[in-house]
């Protein structure tokens, strides 16, 4: 076997570490290109109304000056300048804001508990039984299933049997997308406590639960890491919603918790498909309140993304 020369091996080792910090690099900037860009084209509209009150529909709103009848939406030519739309009532996203809280607050609830279980049955009572390795592999499965998927699944067996969409349905569907997240992460958390706690604790009397009690402890920050990154990955979420929760101009009655529950089972507001109407509008004001619950969403994600990774720094050595 020839042996390569000091040179080449030094050489070939400093071009992959250039290209990894390349691609770091373009990949950083790319980030930060798209937090600039949705940072100046949703600021502007972003305010206390945009929180407190619910948006117009955008019937109610001025058609763009010179329309009449239905909207043309060829592309003007160049000598030809197109009227600019008049300042309508677009009103703000509170009323997705609070129903996005309430869909993702549903999923959550359903999901951690679950995932949790889960975690813990692989990684502490049946790591090497074959109904682990089936648990393992569905959810390895369930990681690449195209989310609208989810959402067409949720729609056959909820919102048809029903009769309509509701709020129930979009929680339902995002749970199931957190659910392998949850349930791998645990896994992995607790399988990085070493054995030699698990066994000293044994030796000292302890019972198998007890057992698994401090080994949660160990693990907690992690296990609490997957849970906000899963939320993280859900919250903004479009396609499930759409065939589940759909959406609604008005605010969720939360008078009583009969009205609430009347309310939540029917078309249910949320941050993100107001997102996706807005957007594909004609009208200005409604893009530009479109641009600032992008911004919303995008600034909520980035603080979840960032108490994650804060709870589990520095904490890996300690369960190792």
């Amino acid at each position: 076997m020839r042996l390569r020369s000091p040179f080449w091996r030094r050489t070939r080792d400093r071009l992959v570490k250039a290209l990894c910090g390349l691609a770091g690099v373009g990949g950083c900037a790319l980030l930060v290109w798209i937090l600039v860009v949705v940072y100046q084209r949703g600021s502007e509209s972003l305010g206390l109304s945009f929180f407190t009150e619910a948006p117009v529909p955008p019937l109610a709103n001025t058609p763009p000056a010179g329309a009449e009848g239905d909207f043309d939406f060829s592309v003007p030519d160049e000598e030809e300048k197109p009227g600019e739309a008049e300042p309508g009532p677009a009103g703000g996203m509170g009323n997705g804001l609070v129903g996005s809280l309430l869909i993702t607050a549903l999923a959550t609830l359903l999901a951690v508990p679950l995932g949790v279980l889960a975690g813990f049955y692989l990684a502490e009572f049946g790591r090497h039984s074959w109904l682990a390795a089936g648990v393992r592999f569905a959810a390895d499965v369930s990681f690449g299933i195209p989310s609208i998927i989810v959402g067409v699944f949720v729609y056959v067996i909820m919102v048809r049997p029903w009769g309509s969409f509701s709020g129930y349905a979009g929680g339902v569907a995002l749970a199931i997308l957190m659910l392998p997240i949850v349930a791998r992460t645990t896994e992995d958390m607790l399988r990085l406590v070493p054995d030699k706690l698990r066994e000293a604790t044994l030796a000292l009397g302890a019972t198998r639960w007890q057992t698994t009690l401090l080994v949660s402890r160990a693990a907690r920050a992690g296990i609490l890491t997957g849970i906000l990154l899963a939320i993280a990955r859900v919250s903004g979420e479009t396609a499930p919603l759409l065939f589940t929760a759909l959406n609604n101009w008005n605010w969720l009655d939360l008078s009583s918790l009969s009205a609430f529950h009347q309310s939540f089972s029917g078309p249910t507001p949320n941050l993100m498909n107001q997102i996706y109407l807005d957007t594909s509008s004609p009208w200005p004001d409604q893009i530009e309140r479109g641009w600032a619950g992008a911004l919303v969403v995008t600034l909520g994600v980035l603080a979840v993304t960032i108490l994650a990774r804060l709870l589990f720094r520095g904490r890996t050595h300690e369960i190792r």
